[in-house]
């Protein structure tokens, strides 16, 4: 191992070790069906904020891996920035496209509460977009797909 890559390595791992363990609670990602026509599907992916208080600087990556025919597949990353979610609040992340739905679908959430920062990866697994996973997605009120 190159003592440069030995010594990131060792400052990263120390770094880790020294921030806090916020546990995530009451967060959720949902991709919801937003409507459809004789052509297509309209799907929309939502962070909703279950939470008594507000969460802000919320930034949110997303990107989709995975195989498909075969073949590695990477989506595009890409970054979101929300400013503040209001208690028992939703904000729409992106649209998402059906083909992805057999892929990864990530979504790496970071958010603050006052200085404390909290982060937690939310992913929908290949083909568990599926109408029989769906639920009423609670305060978006549509039909969907939702981890907490």
């Amino acid at each position: 191992m190159h003592i440069r890559t030995f010594a990131y390595q060792h400052i990263n791992n120390k770094m880790l070790k020294h921030l806090p363990e916020n546990e995530v609670k009451d967060i959720a990602v949902a991709v919801a069906l937003e409507g459809e026509n004789a052509e297509s599907k309209t799907w929309y992916v939502y962070i909703i904020n279950l939470k008594k208080e507000p969460i802000e600087n919320v930034l949110i990556t997303s990107k989709g891996y995975g195989e498909k025919d075969g073949e590695q597949v990477k989506t595009s990353i890409l970054r979101h920035m929300i400013p503040l979610i209001e208690s028992n609040a939703f904000k729409l992340i992106e649209t998402i496209d059906e083909q992805t739905f057999g892929l990864n679908n990530e979504y790496w959430v970071s958010y603050y509460i006052g200085n404390q920062i909290y982060d937690k990866k939310f992913i929908f697994l290949p083909e568990s977009i599926i109408d029989s996973n769906f639920i009423k997605i609670p305060v978006v009120n549509k039909p969907g797909v939702m981890i907490a």
